[in-house]
């Protein structure tokens, strides 16, 4: 049975921000998505313990905090660093990548360039993370 995920967006470009909630809508989830558009909102948004979310969907390429200084940030909080975080960005950079990965990511998708591409790995991530049992 798959639980109702609060999913925490932190997402700079209100294009994306408007395709993930087109795409939730389109796969008729009821998932809540609550929109950070960078680092520092997403901080003041995890400092209730109430609102924690249930899985982080983090873009690396955002101003004042970037997706790695704020991947950082999570994963040196003992209180956050067990929140499951993916990236969602547009950059394949190997680099980034093993960055990610070594910090201690949950996943990596690279944002596909057809819509279609897009739905598909977006309803795979939230139905897997879904199923999970990552309730604290």
């Amino acid at each position: 049975m798959e639980n109702k995920l609060n999913v925490l967006l932190i997402e700079d470009n209100l294009i994306e921000v408007m395709k993930m909630e087109r795409t939730i809508s389109s796969l008729g989830l009821n998932h809540i998505i609550n929109v950070a558009n960078n680092g520092e909102e997403a901080l003041k948004i995890l400092e209730n313990k109430q609102k924690w979310p249930d899985l982080i969907l983090l873009d690396l390429n955002m101003p004042r905090i970037s997706g790695i200084e704020f991947l950082l940030i999570l994963k040196n909080n003992k209180s956050l660093k067990h929140i499951p975080t993916v990236i969602l960005t547009t950059s394949d950079n190997q680099k980034d990548i093993d960055e990610c990965y070594r910090i201690g990511v949950s996943g990596y998708i690279v944002k596909p360039l057809k819509y279609h591409d897009y739905v598909d790995k977006i309803q795979n991530v939230l139905s897997y993370w879904s199923i999970n049992e990552i309730k604290s």
